[in-house]
Formats: C-alpha cells, structure tokens, sequence
C-alpha cells in the first residue's frame, strides 16, 4: 500500500497547467485554482475536471451545472494565488483580473490563453474528489505563448518569448 505522502511527493513530480475555473448561477459566482484538468475527446469536445468535494466550489459547480477552465499564462501567478484561497472575499478574487462570459454565463478571464466554457454533462466521485465531465460549449483563446505550470510545488513559466519582446 502506497502511503499519501510519498503519493503526494511523486505527484509533486508530475507538471501540469495551472487553471482558475470558474462557476456561475444560481449558487453564485465563484472560483478556485486547479490542475486536475484534461482533454478527453473532440466529439464531442469534452474534458474532465477534478475538484475536492470539501471545497466550496464544489457544491456551487454542482448546482450551477457550469464551469470555465481559464488557462493562465506566466504573468497570472498572483491570481493562480487569489483563487488558490489566499483572497478572504469572493470579490476580491475576480478583482485580480478582467472577466467576462461566453454560453454559459460563467466567468472567462479576458486574457486567459484559451478558456473552456462547458456544461457538466456527469460527475463522479472518486475518493476525495469529484471528476466533473464537461462538454465544451464555447472556447476563447488569446494571443501569447506563454504558458504557466506548476512542478515540484513551484510555479513555472513555458513557452517560447516573442522576438519583439527581447
């Protein structure tokens, strides 16, 4: 039996994008920072989203039927950070940013690298969290190539810098 720290030590090892879903409706607007997302198909588009079911996000993305993945770039680590609960209030975790919304009324972070707006098609409960699968129902990319990841407990900025910048 593999014990929690030396499962939790090994994931610490496995890199992945660092995401702010978000949710809207009729439980509110709210949002937490996640990086238990992946693709799942294409037909039709869907991916799947893992959130602990303690958290307060959870009950509100299961009520409200919707969420967004905001996929941040390198300049969102502060915030990755607010949304990671490090904001006392709500509000002041979308004040980070500029937001707006596509099909389903969530919120999509203006400048986010590419934003997938679904609808929770079902969900499941494994151990302490639920896999939320997800039909996308409208996407928004932005211009930029740089990408945010977090590995080895640590945030990293990926991608290649535009030669206009240097």
């Amino acid at each position: 039996m593999i014990d929690q720290k030396t499962y939790r030590d090994a994931m610490a090892r496995l890199g992945a994008a660092v995401n702010v879903v978000t949710t809207d409706g009729s439980a509110g607007r709210h949002g937490l920072t996640v990086s238990a997302v992946c693709s799942i198909t294409d037909e039709p588009p869907s991916l799947m989203v893992c959130v602990n079911r303690r958290s307060r996000s959870h009950a509100m993305m299961t009520e409200n039927g919707v969420l967004c993945v905001n996929v941040l770039a390198g300049r969102h680590e502060a915030l990755s950070m607010a949304f990671a609960g490090r904001a006392e209030v709500d509000a002041d975790r979308f004040a980070g940013g500029a937001w707006t919304s596509l099909a389903t009324g969530c919120p999509v972070l203006e400048d986010a690298v590419v934003a997938f707006d679904c609808k929770i098609t079902l969900s499941r409960y494994i151990g302490t969290h639920s896999a939320f699968l997800c039909e996308v129902q409208a996407i928004r990319t932005s211009d930029g190539a740089e990408g945010l990841i977090y590995f080895d407990r640590a945030f990293h900025r990926i991608g290649a810098p535009s030669l206009q910048a240097l």
